[in-house]
């Protein structure tokens, strides 16, 4: 078994990159890419017979460079500049919920937005009360200001 991954070393480095792009799903960074590019590059390599302490010293400076010029590139194709990315809480903004304790006038009750319960006031200080349809206009640290929907 030994002579056959030691004969067939590509193999052995096709697999990791088989690894690394499956636990790049779990990720999402691009760290683990750079290493399948890596170990895709060594696999190449290795089918020409070079010994492994050169394949190693491929691998590793074809993850570096992969790291430097690639990531960057993947970052910038996934994130696009123009698109505004909001943290969790002000990703509420423009979501619908549903009253689950009524929000007296210029008082505060709770809403419930996928399973998240949020302490809400009204945004034209009117009650709305429970069962009730809201879409989120404001957020203003942990309470959310919130109108009725139509």
């Amino acid at each position: 078994m030994i002579a056959y991954i030691s004969a067939n070393l590509w193999l052995a480095w096709t697999i990791v990159a088989l690894v690394c792009l499956v636990l790049e799903l779990s990720s999402g960074d691009f760290y683990v890419t750079c290493f399948a590019i890596g170990a895709a590059v060594t696999a190449i390599a290795a089918l020409t017979g070079i010994p492994f302490w050169l394949q190693v010293i491929i691998f590793a400076i074809a993850s570096v460079v992969s790291i430097w010029l690639i990531r960057p590139a993947l970052l910038r194709w996934l994130h696009k500049p123009s698109e505004e990315r909001l943290s969790n809480a002000d990703a509420l903004i423009g979501r619908t919920g549903e009253v689950v304790e009524a929000i007296p006038a210029s008082g505060y009750g709770c809403v419930r937005i996928d399973g998240d319960y949020w302490k809400a006031c009204t945004a034209d200080a009117t009650a709305i009360g429970e069962g009730i349809r809201v879409r989120v206009v404001e957020r203003n640290s942990i309470i959310i200001t919130v109108e009725k929907t139509s």
